[in-house]
């Protein structure tokens, strides 16, 4: 008899699932609360799932590719922690721009170690606002 639980990408595919589809899950804001859905093919069938994703890579975990897509096929899949820290919704924006801040787009000042944007070169804590907290 297989202990389904010892198979990360069961665990992986049981998470997603419950992400999305239980309202008592504190991060349940951020995936089903938001819209976001597993789609019907994965949602009854931890086989297709499988057989769509194929291993998990070690280090790896489940990440859509399209951060306010989906759970499917074509929006998913096995990315490290480094992979997912690139591919979020962007936490805070610039007042006066509107552009998001990401990783990619803010830098820290050499001499005064302040986190400056790259676009318009604005400190973070006087011009930007926050638009919503990701889970810890």
């Amino acid at each position: 008899m297989t202990n389904w639980y010892s198979i990360p990408e069961y665990r992986a595919w049981r998470n997603m699932k419950q992400r999305c589809l239980n309202p008592n899950r504190p991060d349940f804001h951020y995936y089903g609360g938001r819209g976001i859905r597993v789609c019907e093919r994965w949602s009854d069938s931890f086989q297709n799932f499988y057989d769509d994703m194929g291993p998990r890579g070690e280090k790896h975990s489940i990440d859509r590719i399209d951060v306010n897509g989906n759970y499917e096929p074509r929006n998913c899949r096995w990315a490290t922690i480094n992979e997912q820290r690139k591919n979020v919704r962007p936490d805070i924006v610039c007042r006066r721009k509107g552009h998001p801040l990401t990783v990619e787009n803010t830098y820290t000042h050499p001499k005064s170690k302040k986190r400056l944007c790259r676009i318009c070169h604005r400190e973070r804590d006087k011009k930007f606002k926050v638009l919503h907290r990701k889970a810890a």
